[in-house]
């Protein structure tokens, strides 16, 4: 008896990920849990340079903005609530130093810029099509920084908008890195707060935004999909791999969609050394009954030596 719907899935023939990989990673707080795994798994990558990024225009802003090296002066910022802010970051921006913060927003951009010219790999994860309308500069903000609601107007992002949107993400990276390869999914978190069928009316822009870009053989090469959101509506059709906010998808979830995503985009050499690290990981987090014993001494060494020749092989890997 199958108690389960299975989304079919196919191992790349090309340009699959391994240990010489260098990964960029933009978008919605499910970027957040996959980079956990890549950071666990020790692959190189950066993830979310200026923090969770929800919807397509606040991407495409950060991509832009990298690529052409903005410098971020006192214009870009704006005092709220005792901290400073950039309506183009996520709150964890905020600082109580306007010049603390122009200068990580500054060495951010030149660290994107680093990161989209040597990625060999490029996930980007859509959150949602709604999007806040500053009414005072008529712009698009990326995060409203609980600055009142009155002072913003809300909009759903057509299909159109969002595809155009896409369209120039992929442009502006093929721009400066021709052979990245661009990863595209949606992010299985629910937006209940937008309300249940705005969030779904959202999802559905999204997704017919990304898969219209694959009827243009000049936008779809390089560009996949992988199907986040359906394997959690669909082969995880329970409230159980959900976390306790019901929004958010459980560690179960996370880790189910991590292994379909290894799966799909892992070389199969990077699957043996990702063994190898997971076991070194759990050695380091072990706790000896007897941490002076000859057997833990023994067992501290095995595991020493593990490491300096796992390090031999990829010199950017530290525990």
């Amino acid at each position: 008896m199958k108690l389960q719907t299975t989304i079919p899935l196919k191992k790349q023939p090309y340009n699959l990920i391994d240990y010489h990989s260098k990964l960029l990673l933009f978008g919605s707080c499910f970027v957040e849990n996959m980079g956990v795994k890549l950071e666990y798994f020790k692959f190189q990558n950066l993830q979310n340079p200026f923090g969770i990024l929800f919807q397509p225009l606040a991407i495409e802003n950060l991509i832009t903005n990298a690529i052409n090296k903005k410098v971020y002066t006192e214009e870009d910022v704006f005092y709220f609530n005792e901290q400073w802010y950039s309506f183009e970051t996520h709150s964890k921006f905020s600082s109580f130093s306007k010049e603390d913060l122009l200068h990580h927003l500054n060495e951010q951009i030149k660290a994107t810029n680093k990161h989209i010219k040597a990625a060999s790999h490029i996930i980007i994860t859509l959150g949602t099509a709604w999007v806040y309308r500053q009414i005072e500069t008529d712009t698009i903000v990326a995060n409203c920084h609980k600055v009142p609601q009155k002072k913003f107007l809300k909009e759903l992002l057509s299909i159109e908008a969002i595809s155009e949107s896409l369209q120039s993400i992929i442009a502006l990276i093929k721009s400066v890195n021709d052979t990245a390869t661009v990863i595209v999914t949606v992010s299985p978190v629910r937006h209940l707060k937008d309300g249940f069928v705005e969030n779904t009316r959202s999802k559905a822009h999204l997704i017919s935004a990304i898969h219209s870009l694959f009827s243009s053989r000049t936008m779809s090469k390089g560009l996949y999909y992988f199907p986040s959101y359906e394997i959690m509506m669909d082969e995880l059709r329970d409230y159980r791999f959900y976390a306790e906010d019901m929004i958010h998808p459980s560690q179960t979830a996370i880790s189910y969609i991590w292994e379909r995503f290894q799966e799909v985009w892992m070389s199969n050499e990077a699957s043996k050394t990702m063994e190898e690290v997971d076991a070194i990981q759990k050695g380091f987090q072990h706790k000896p009954f007897h941490p002076n014993s000859e057997a833990h001494k023994l067992f501290l060494q095995k595991l020493s030596d593990r490491k300096v020749k796992l390090q031999s092989h990829f010199s950017h890997i530290s525990f």
